[in-house]
């Protein structure tokens, strides 16, 4: 049975703060380039050098654009699901060590701004286009930065550094 007395006392404890704090920052900092994107380069690309190139594109799928679909109900479920797995991640930020919940928060600070964009703009705008020649990477965000950064680290800690229950 869940005790949700415990589970309001992990909550305010000071460590999760500081991941709010990390969420929250993480979350602004996607907006605010986003927003720079939407209001400034539109319609244009901005070849910012041989290598990157900033380029607005409206990803209706998941990471990198796979799953892309114009029909509502694969949308909609992709959204569902997503939700589903930061409602998860909260939880796991709750319950986990210091490290493991920072980690978690960067993922979930980038998976909100994404998700705010899938709310609001039934899209999410992906602008960085990192390319060498004629071959592109997907093009991404900056929300979409956090969420790989929070996976691979966390990725790095289950596999190279000491467990703290063994």
């Amino acid at each position: 049975m869940i005790d949700f007395n415990e589970i309001k006392n992990k909550i305010i404890k000071k460590n999760n703060l500081y991941c709010l704090c990390v969420i929250s920052i993480i979350f602004f900092l996607d907006r605010y380039t986003k927003l720079f994107i939407l209001n400034n380069f539109n319609e244009h690309t901005y070849y910012l050098n041989n290598y990157i190139n900033l380029d607005l594109v409206w990803n209706t799928g998941i990471g990198f654009g796979l799953l892309s679909s114009n029909s509502s109900i694969i949308y909609n479920s992709i959204t569902g699901l997503i939700g589903i797995i930061l409602i998860i991640l909260v939880f796991m930020i709750i319950k986990s060590n210091l490290i493991e919940k920072i980690l978690y928060s960067i993922i979930l600070g980038g998976a909100l701004g994404n998700v705010y964009d899938r709310i609001a703009y039934f899209a999410v705008p992906d602008f960085i286009d990192i390319h060498y020649q004629r071959f592109h990477w997907f093009t991404f965000n900056i929300a979409d930065i956090f969420i790989t950064i929070g996976i691979f680290l966390l990725i790095i800690k289950e596999f190279f550094l000491t467990n703290e229950k063994n």
